[in-house]
């Protein structure tokens, strides 16, 4: 009954249009972690680091690709401390390959500003995202992520 009780809260949780997917992560973890074992969370990507290597990586559902990415150690955590979207100053943003962007909800507006905000050229590649806000599904599995060379400003 209580985990019944906790998919239906996930589910309305997942309908508010206003929270961020990070925050609809953090929420929804709990019932994630209650019905589900960690072997059936698991997420397999493939990461191409800075010197075009490409590595398998392993993510858990729930979990932001941020997270994914430097517990594999393709980002670096002291780079980018906080998950939440008014604290992020584009330290991990990442390339998504094009056959995955339209299985990833679209960016939000705060998403988009970050990128803008932080781009050079003031022009959005259409493959940039966030990978704190980018929250893991199994939908993902075997999703292609791209990691740039972090910027002079990124390194700390």
């Amino acid at each position: 009954m209580a985990t019944s009780s906790l998919r239906r809260l996930s589910s309305q949780i997942n309908r508010i249009p206003s929270l961020s997917p990070f925050t609809k992560s953090i929420l929804t973890r709990s019932s994630a972690t209650a019905s589900a074992k960690v072997s059936d969370r698991i997420v397999k990507l493939s990461a191409i680091d800075p010197d075009g290597q490409k590595r398998e990586i392993v993510g858990l559902s729930g979990h932001t690709l941020l997270k994914a990415l430097t517990n594999n150690g393709l980002i670096d955590p002291a780079s980018h401390r906080l998950e939440e979207i008014e604290a992020c100053s584009a330290e991990c943003e990442v390339n998504i390959a094009q056959e995955w962007l339209e299985k990833l909800p679209p960016r939000s507006y705060d998403e988009e500003y970050v990128l803008k905000r932080n781009s050079r050229a003031r022009v959005l590649n259409k493959h940039s995202r966030l990978g704190c806000q980018v929250v893991l599904t199994k939908d993902l599995q075997g999703m292609v992520v791209a990691v740039p060379e972090p910027k002079p400003w990124d390194i700390p």
